[in-house]
């Protein structure tokens, strides 16, 4: 392992040590929240016709079968998996129904300016900026470390939130390493 380190050239090795020692905690490997664009398949058992593949809809919701408009947006889909269960009950009393989140629309996030691989980027859990980057290749040579934006919109508001790249990989001001959410775009200039 000695070896192996010394052949990683020093910045490739901040950078995963940085990734490994600093990801933030809140980051829980919990349910997965179901939003708008995932695809569901939603079928129950031993009903061949009530097995559907589900774009989740802008509002929040998809229809099935006996069922109707199912608000699914914000729930789990363990959750989900009881709400349908509950109500297609009455249709057929020992129902078993799968949930399963088939395609992630929803858990995008865009990283573009002088890294190696920008891009849109469709994962299965929030990430840090760190991670982000990473999976983004890296800054290339001539990026400006210290003015990495994270542009968030949040209704009709836009805000920019500074990261400093310069300072995380030193141990400095380690909080700027917020995890992402949906539609965040990391722009390094």
């Amino acid at each position: 392992m000695k070896g192996f380190i010394k052949i990683l050239p020093i910045g490739l090795f901040f950078a995963i040590a940085l990734i490994v020692f600093f990801t933030p905690k809140n980051s829980k490997a919990g349910d997965y929240i179901i939003a708008p664009a995932d695809v569901l398949e939603i079928s129950i058992w031993g009903e061949k016709e009530l097995t559907r593949q589900l774009v989740v809809r802008p509002d929040g919701k998809v229809s099935f079968p006996l069922i109707g408009d199912i608000e699914v947006a914000g729930k789990t889909t363990a959750q989900l998996k009881g709400l349908v269960e509950k109500k297609i009950k009455a249709y057929i009393p020992e129902a078993s129904a799968t949930v399963i989140v088939s395609q992630l629309g929803s858990l995008q996030y865009y990283v573009i300016g002088k890294v190696a691989k920008p891009g849109m980027y469709n994962v299965s859990r929030p990430l840090s900026v760190l991670q982000a980057l990473a999976l983004a290749g890296g800054l290339t040579t001539f990026a400006k470390e210290n003015n990495i934006s994270i542009i968030r919109n949040h209704g009709k508001q836009t805000m920019r939130i500074p990261f400093n790249y310069e300072q995380v990989k030193k141990g400095v001001n380690l909080g700027q390493n917020i995890l992402l959410e949906r539609g965040d775009v990391v722009l390094v200039p």
